[in-house]
């Protein structure tokens, strides 16, 4: 399980694991989570929120269950894949620590920047203008569904109706 296994050094993580749950990796689906919504709303994005985009846009059933569109009624879609989201709590609990080392690996190269409101793009955001010629299908995936949530997230009212929306106590 991933928690159990944060604890070891890189080297002594499953290859699979440590390739999927890099700070680089992870920090860049946080960071274009950031930049979209910080692009739809010009504000911050809740730090609590951050912590639900790793589970959501990894997360190969929740990704897929991800509207294609982000003016798709928040409410109704938490409503109606409730089967979807009942365990995105442990995700979370789970990918605590991951979604950690990402925002200080993001934070310490000024990619983000945290301040009492949330997080937003910071001094040297990353740009990625191109896709790269080794991404994979699921890859360019997770990277939609990242952006896809930043900017649902910023259409919303308040960060604690997107926490309760997904069943989760603040």
């Amino acid at each position: 399980m991933v928690g159990e296994t944060l604890e070891l050094g890189w080297d002594e993580r499953p290859r699979e694991e440590a390739a999927l749950f890099n700070p680089a990796f992870c920090g860049e689906i946080i960071a274009l989570s950031v930049s979209s919504h910080h692009k739809a709303a010009r504000r911050p994005l809740s730090f609590p929120l951050a912590f639900t985009i790793l589970p959501l846009a990894l997360h190969p059933a929740s990704r897929a269950g991800l509207p294609v569109q982000a003016s798709t009624t928040f409410r109704t879609w938490a409503v109606n894949n409730d089967a979807l989201l009942t365990p995105l709590a442990d995700r979370i609990a789970h990918l605590r620590g991951v979604t950690r080392e990402a925002l200080l690996f993001m934070i310490q190269l000024r990619a983000l920047d945290i301040t009492q409101e949330g997080l937003t793009p910071g001094e040297t955001p990353i740009v990625l203008t191109r896709k790269l010629e080794t991404e994979t299908i699921e890859t360019s995936d997770i990277k939609r569904s990242a952006r896809l949530l930043g900017r649902w997230f910023a259409a919303q009212s308040s960060p604690l109706l997107i926490l309760q929306a997904l069943g989760l106590k603040p």
